[in-house]
């Protein structure tokens, strides 16, 4: 294998899109900057994340699944991404099972292939709260609405009452009357860098519009706002179903697409398209000045 280049594929799942990479059958050994380069949308691919397919390192598990935003930053967890993840492992030759297990930062995952292409993931068990994100909470107002509680926020001059939801990585839901006037790009990076989050926050600004749909724009950490983010629309559905707004399962309306929900108070799951768009080859000498090993 030629050690100057480094195959890889372009897939989105919702408008959310990835550079996926095959770390099986070729050496990939990047460190942050790299990883930033290749997600540039001028100067490199283009990309939200870069998911990165490895061997698995547990008994029992069949891949590692590791995800790099798009400022370079690994982080835990990615639904859009766990689904393109089980679409190429399968559509390359990786594996011949349609439903895997998969070892990610955040936790094992289970995603399955269905017969009409969608791609359903077992997100695990999710957490709520403050110790769940990273939430320093001293000295902070908070009421019980339903199942829920939700936590002031200071954001810039304004004040937001936001639910705190993990799912292996950490999210902060704030309810708008409407999605398309909400202050995404200017709220979402003061959230996502509080200083009251440790680990920084993914942003979800979530409009109920009926019992079992809800629309959703979500600021994800180190990526910026994004056309869909699966972790985000099952942290928005679960802050509505535990405050009474909704009910499961929930279809969630993004920028790129729909995604359902489906959550019965132990077992969650995230459902939506996998599609790939291209494959291709980096120049590693041309785009780092150095080989991709």
């Amino acid at each position: 294998m030629d050690p100057t280049k480094l195959r890889f594929t372009k897939m989105h799942g919702a408008g959310n899109d990835f550079v996926v990479v095959d770390g099986v059958r070729q050496p990939v050994r990047f460190g942050r900057e790299q990883w930033r380069r290749i997600a540039d949308r001028h100067l490199g691919v283009g990309a939200d994340q870069i998911l990165l397919v490895e061997p698995s390192t547990r008994e029992g598990v069949d891949f590692r699944y590791r995800i790099f935003n798009a400022d370079g930053a690994e982080v835990e967890q990615c639904g859009n991404g766990a689904r393109c993840f089980a679409r190429f492992v399968l559509d390359h030759g990786l594996t011949d099972r349609r439903t895997i297990r998969v070892e990610t930062l955040g936790g094992i995952i289970e995603p399955a292939i269905e017969d009409d292409g969608r791609v359903r993931v077992d997100m695990g068990a999710p957490a709520f709260g403050p110790q769940a994100v990273g939430f320093d909470a001293a000295g902070v107002e908070s009421r019980s609405i339903g199942d829920d509680t939700v936590w002031r926020l200071d954001v810039g001059e304004a004040v937001r009452a936001v639910s705190l939801v993990s799912l292996g990585n950490p999210h902060a839901v704030q309810f708008v009357v409407d999605v398309d006037e909400a202050p995404v790009c200017e709220d979402g990076p003061r959230i996502e860098r509080s200083p009251r989050f440790a680990h920084g926050v993914n942003a979800g600004f979530a409009q109920v519009v009926a019992e079992h749909e809800l629309r959703l724009r979500v600021w994800e950490r180190g990526a910026g706002e994004t056309l869909a983010c699966g972790t985000g629309a099952c942290a928005a559905a679960l802050a509505g179903i535990r405050q009474q707004r909704l009910r499961s399962p929930v279809d969630v309306h993004t920028r790129g697409g729909r995604l359902r929900i489906d959550w019965d108070g132990t077992k969650l799951t995230l459902t939506g398209p996998a599609r790939t768009v291209f494959e291709g080859e980096i120049d590693c000498a041309a785009l780092f000045d150095t080989d991709c090993e």
